[in-house]
């Protein structure tokens, strides 16, 4: 199959996302090429979220709440060769179904995601440059023995895209994680090729460092991370609160 025939599946996680949606939605119905599915995965949304979800035609799956579980859900539904995982808050390009499929069409890339621009009140420069570079520098530290082998650690604010058939391989997302769920996919590809991030960018909300401060945020992004390097999982989503 080439690129052009790869169908794209987009999987988008969401939980009262009202305020996020509409962007998206417009953004969305832009893309050219189209992708073949766009389906929502709710986690329990108390707003307007499902109805925003129907209006724009999407597919709408109430799913268990947790990131994990939600992308497991949506992934298992879709019928597409490739599968995107976008954030709500997050705006790709138009032309990233094209980008999807000719990246993937490179057999020994198993993971790869675009590059994130946090913006909003204002672009996140400092925050979007250690963004960028922790991709490389936490597996180095934490993961050394993948590192050599190229991972690399991507995120959800990467909006991140594989071969279906790949994610299903692997045993998808381990369902427990409500955050940094991520971090294991990468690992856990790495056994069937390269992690790459493409030079595309995603605008990504600066929410979180909006009400956080970027510094409080800085440090809260890394502090995760080194837990989940430690392996001390329980611990992660007490420091990481829903911010909407």
């Amino acid at each position: 199959m080439t690129g052009d025939e790869a169908s794209v599946a987009l999987v988008i996680p969401v939980l009262d996302e009202e305020a996020a949606l509409p962007s998206l939605i417009r953004t969305l119905a832009r893309l050219e090429p189209v992708p073949s599915e766009i389906i929502a995965v709710d986690g329990g949304s108390m707003d307007g979220t499902a109805h925003l979800v129907r209006e724009a035609g999407w597919t709408l799956i109430a799913g268990e709440k947790g990131r994990a579980r939600q992308i497991n859900a949506g992934v298992a539904a879709a019928t597409a060769d490739h599968v995107c995982v976008l954030h709500a808050d997050t705006i790709p390009p138009a032309d990233m179904v094209q980008v999807i499929r000719d990246t993937l069409a490179d057999p020994k890339i198993a993971l790869a995601s675009f590059t994130p621009l946090i913006t909003g009140q204002k672009t996140r420069w400092i925050t979007s440059a250690h963004n960028f570079i922790k991709t490389w520098y936490a597996p180095l530290i934490t993961r050394p023995h993948h590192f050599v082998r190229g991972v690399r650690l991507l995120f959800g604010d990467h909006a991140m895209f594989f071969r279906r058939s790949d994610f299903l391989k692997i045993g998808g997302c381990t369902p427990g994680d409500a955050i940094m769920e991520e971090a294991d996919l990468c690992v856990k590809f790495a056994a069937l090729g390269r992690t790459k991030m493409v030079r595309r960018m995603v605008r990504t909300s600066d929410r979180r460092i909006a009400a956080w401060g970027p510094l409080k945020a800085n440090w809260i992004y890394f502090k995760v991370g080194m837990l989940w390097a430690f392996g001390m999982r329980d611990r992660m989503g007490a420091h990481y609160p829903d911010i909407r």
